[in-house]
């Protein structure tokens, strides 16, 4: 009986560009059959051919064949050694803070998503581990915000809503020099855009429910490790104790999701440049936070360390009754919570994304009721821009 998770990845990979790579995954092919596309494993327990021997499989809950051809594509994808493929983008963050032991010291975004602020927050505060926000864009506040006890940075760049962007590599040598972790929440950017290992990162993160994905139809959550086996063993043992694991459906729709990342990517890029470039030119909006702008403020880190914006924007209406309407009149455009589709979704952070985030911390970020978040689909762009325009101005 032949060893399927013994199979070495197909030859020349490293010699690929990564749209190939992202094709064509680990394997390549299913090997015990040739199947091109790999099969959903909907099993549970494995057959052992003899005492001592085994398929390299033995349950689920430890390893899946094709949940293991997710986590080994995320891992050729995001330059890393190990990748495990979680129930959802919280639970492997769940994993990742799991790294951490009481009296350890976090240092996070100022503005992170209302997930992991509730994580951080109400979770693991009772275990004695402490946290400290800060503008990660801002390299002096970051090395302000340094105690004895600091054992991780954990950024969002760019960040969810807000759109700053932390310099990577900056911040991953201030970590090394005190000997802690670095993390990264590459959701928004994709290894596509944004490969926060080769930056000098230690872990990356992603909501692979979103542009991993790509379709709205799997929760899921993706951590990959760059060299570090001990860490990788000690979120291996996370996920098999706590169970938190994908199952073989959703494994199989993020792979074929991931097939078309590159294409969606770009168009989704294409997309949401346009519609920042026409927000701007609107009355009733305020302000745009899109880090495609050559006047933004971090636009310098970006084209150092992306090769393209995304297809997130937020923006500020004149008032909550403009942000209302918007959200009751768009029609093609879906007012939905989630982002990364092939959808134009417009999302009310303040009582969705941040629920969780205090109202004086919201507001002094600049959520309030006037605030807008989209995450441009790869809809005809003219579309998207003739939707926003008749439900903002008519």
């Amino acid at each position: 009986m032949k060893n399927f998770s013994n199979y070495n990845d197909f030859s020349r990979k490293e010699e690929l560009h990564f749209e190939s790579k992202a094709v064509h995954g680990a394997l390549g092919t299913e090997p015990l059959t040739g199947a091109v596309s790999m099969p959903i494993f909907q099993a549970v327990t494995y057959r052992h051919p003899e005492l001592g021997q085994s398929t390299g499989f033995a349950y689920s809950r430890l390893e899946n064949p094709t949940r293991q051809e997710l986590e080994r594509t995320m891992a050729i994808l995001e330059g890393g050694i190990k990748g495990f493929a979680f129930s959802s983008g919280q639970a492997a963050n769940m994993a990742v803070f799991s790294l951490l032991n009481p009296g350890d010291h976090i240092i996070l975004t100022d503005d992170i998503y209302g997930g992991t602020f509730r994580i951080v927050g109400d979770i693991f505060g009772k275990y004695g581990i402490t946290h400290t926000y800060v503008d990660m864009s801002d390299l002096e506040a970051v090395k302000a915000a340094i105690r004895p006890e600091t054992k991780m940075f954990f950024l969002e760049t760019p960040t969810n809503p807000l759109m700053k962007v932390a310099d990577i590599k900056a911040v991953s040598e201030i970590a090394k020099s005190i000997g802690a972790l670095t993390v990264v929440d590459n959701t928004f950017l994709t290894p596509y855009f944004q490969r926060p290992l080769e930056l000098g990162a230690d872990i990356v993160t992603h909501s692979s429910t979103k542009y991993l994905g790509g379709h709205n139809d799997a929760l899921s959550g993706i951590v990959v490790v760059k060299d570090n086996e001990e860490l990788a063993e000690q979120i291996h043992v996370h996920i098999k104790s706590h169970g938190s694991q994908l199952a073989p459906m959703d494994a199989w729709l993020v792979l074929r999701g991931l097939k078309t990342l590159a294409v969606r990517m770009d168009r989704h890029n294409e997309n949401a440049k346009k519609v920042a470039e026409w927000l701007r030119s609107q009355p009733k909006v305020k302000k745009v936070y899109y880090v495609g702008f050559e006047d933004h403020k971090d636009y310098a880190t970006t084209i150092k360390q992306t090769t393209g914006f995304g297809g997130m924007i937020s923006f500020a209406v004149d008032s909550a009754e403009t942000a209302r309407k918007i959200l009751k009149d768009v029609d093609m455009i879906m007012f939905a919570e989630s982002l990364g589709g092939t959808e134009t979704l417009i999302t009310y952070p303040t009582t969705q994304t941040h629920e969780d985030t205090p109202k004086d911390v919201k507001e002094a970020l600049g959520i309030t009721e006037s605030f807008l978040r989209m995450s441009v689909g790869i809809e005809n762009v003219d579309d998207i821009i003739a939707d926003l325009d008749r439900a903002m101005n008519s």
